[in-house]
């Protein structure tokens, strides 16, 4: 079911959100999270067949953040839309809260998985695909990763088993930011050729702008990409988007707003 059409508008809500949450709880990773705020909008306002009266309904798509790091921006989004109520968003990171730092689903409605350590969710994705897949099951299955996150090899094994198994029910997305915990991504571990590396493996790749919904939207709506292929999205994306002091910095990583810095930030997103 569609959560929201004005997908711009929840993007721009949980920006907003993921700010005061990061100030609140003296946290880390805005920078993280406001990147993949148009891609998570677009996901839950118009992509993913979910119910946040029903977050455990069987026939749901199911959705799993492997950048758990980044857990605040999927906190934002279900209680915008619904699955929980705003305030508690102000408890983040705090002590007793069910909203942990990376993002857990003990207590929390329509999270699938804790995921925190990188490298683990697209394999759990892929075997919650193959699954529905002998099951004959119509629900598809969605991850979204970290660029850096790409460094490791138990992402390349379940890529490779998820092409082996023409796993055409998994869509991953790749928050391609370019910026990885302390450094570029290509100066870590770079990862171009990325598309033709995702390729090789058997897999239906389209190349986004991260931050244009409908640019977004056409892509996650055509999925899957081809009839015997598991899908990936490489959305190219900017570290920080939508606060001007923050985008393209590394040091937006772990820094968290504080002072001038927080006034700045909810100002330039009002």
């Amino acid at each position: 079911m569609t959560l929201c059409e004005d997908t711009r508008d929840l993007a721009l809500r949980v920006r907003r959100d993921v700010v005061r949450m990061t100030h609140l709880g003296k946290s880390s990773h805005v920078g993280s999270m406001l990147s993949m705020a148009d891609l998570i909008s677009v996901l839950y306002g118009r992509i993913l067949n979910v119910d946040p009266e029903r977050p455990k309904w069987s026939e749901r798509d199911r959705f799993f953040l492997s950048k758990g790091h980044a857990g605040g921006a999927i906190y934002a989004t279900l209680a915008e839309c619904g699955f929980f109520d705003k305030a508690v968003l102000d408890t983040h990171y705090g002590e007793g809260s069910i909203l942990s730092g990376h993002v857990s689903h003990k207590g929390v409605p329509g999270v699938e998985l804790s995921t925190g350590s990188l490298g683990h969710a697209l394999g759990v994705a892929a075997g919650v695909a193959l699954s529905g897949k002998l099951d004959g099951k119509p629900w598809r299955v969605f991850t979204l990763l970290s660029d850096g996150e790409c460094d490791e090899g138990s992402v390349w094994e379940a890529i490779h088993f998820a092409g082996h198994h023409k796993l055409s029910n998994l869509v991953a997305v790749i928050d391609y930011n370019k910026i990885q915990s302390l450094a570029p991504v290509s100066e870590t571990l770079a990862l171009e050729p990325f598309a033709d590396k995702w390729r090789a493996f058997g897999w239906s790749v389209r190349e986004v702008d991260g931050h244009d919904h409908d640019d977004i939207y056409s892509a996650l709506s055509a999925v899957p990409f081809a009839a015997d292929k598991p899908s990936v999205v490489l959305a190219h994306t900017t570290k920080g988007k939508g606060v001007s002091f923050m985008e393209n910095s590394v040091l937006w990583h772990y820094r968290t707003p504080q002072g001038e810095e927080y006034e700045a930030a909810l100002a330039e997103l009002a």
